[in-house]
């Protein structure tokens, strides 16, 4: 089936370009770097999965309500304009709200894809280069779920949403091998787990949550590779230096919080965008998703360092600093605990469809 044919928007051209400065560094001491990242990379090697078995391609989605999602989750729900909807134009509002968020996730992950990439040749340290390159493999295998979920089962996609691009083009064309580091595997990785678990906890359908929560075990050691990295670096910086640093997570987050909206599906209904896009930021749905967003970003920004007067002013302000009293490492172990309970999900399901 034709790419341009699964958008539900039309789109000029399905390539994007621009000039990713790089440094590229290579290092001849191969016994040299850190041991944590070593542990990481040993780890990484036995956790590769494969998406074509791991997950039960068989499961179908519910036409009308694909991840069998509560109505209640829904921004603008019980608003005079979800109860003058047919049933029809519910059931069209389910799948395309899913549809969109699914999308933004996979070309988050392509994003990943190539930021890894890039961080396998700027990055000083040789250990720091095996374990990036197993999260090559597993940005690759993500980005292969979540297509497939989309392709074969939706059969519908959205482009790239414009906040989305400009996080990562902003991240992907800083030469400074540690500012990948922090715009994908703290910030667009750190909102990218609240998001997924969302997902994993709440939908009704097995392979939506199964691909959500495998996603989600790989993003638990990849955010742990931001932080074993950047911790150890960030104290060796001036304070200007660190001050630009903690510049950018401010303004990276407060620009994504505010641009979690679903204009394009909006503008598709045939609603008004502008009113359903207030309603949508206002709502307590969106109010409560937007706090825990940062449950995944907060610790982990104060875990590495950038712990200054502007972070914890702009937490403060956002109503999240909470969020530092987490464990991030029981957080991220828990993780791996929940994919584990979909494998168990899914051979009770296949066995289910045997018989």
């Amino acid at each position: 089936m034709s790419t341009q044919r699964i958008y539900a928007l039309p789109i000029e051209t399905t390539e994007w370009k621009f000039d990713g400065a790089t440094e590229i560094q290579f290092n001849w001491e191969y016994d040299d770097g850190s041991d944590s990242l070593l542990e990481l990379y040993e780890k990484g090697k036995k956790q590769q999965w494969d998406a074509s078995t791991r997950l039960d391609w068989s499961l179908e989605l519910n036409p009308d309500n694909p991840m069998e999602l509560k109505d209640e989750a829904i921004s603008i729900y019980d608003t005079e304009y979800w109860r003058k909807m047919t049933d029809k134009e519910k059931s069209w509002l389910r799948r395309h709200l899913q549809a969109n968020s699914i999308s933004q996730f996979m070309h988050g992950e392509q994003g990943a894809l190539i930021a890894t990439a890039k961080i396998v040749g700027t990055v000083p340290d040789m250990n720091a280069k095996f374990y990036a390159a197993t999260q090559v493999m597993d940005e690759a295998r993500h980005v292969e779920a979540y297509k497939r979920l989309l392709h074969e089962k939706f059969q519908l996609a959205y482009p790239i949403n414009k906040a989305l691009k400009a996080l990562l083009e902003q991240t992907l064309t800083d030469r400074r091998w540690d500012m990948t580091y922090l715009g994908m595997q703290v910030l667009i990785e750190g909102l990218a787990l609240a998001a997924f678990q969302s997902i994993r906890d709440k939908s009704g359908n097995t392979l939506a949550g199964a691909v959500n929560a495998y996603v989600m075990q790989d993003e638990a050691r990849h955010v742990s590779f931001g932080r074993l990295a950047l911790r150890d670096y960030y104290p060796q910086l001036s304070d200007a230096e660190r001050d630009e640093r903690e510049e950018f997570v401010v303004e990276a987050l407060l620009f994504m919080r505010d641009r979690f909206n679903q204009s394009e599906v909006w503008e598709r209904l045939g609603l008004p965008a502008k009113v359903l896009d207030d309603i949508h930021y206002n709502s307590k749905q969106m109010n409560s998703f937007r706090g825990r967003l940062f449950s995944r970003v907060v610790p982990t920004v104060k875990d590495i360092g950038l712990w200054g007067a502007r972070v914890q002013k702009a937490f403060a302000e956002m109503g999240v600093m909470d969020y530092a009293k987490v464990d991030v490492s029981e957080q991220l172990a828990n993780d791996g605990r929940v994919a584990d309970d979909f494998d168990r999900k899914m051979f009770v399901e296949r066995a289910v469809a045997a018989e």
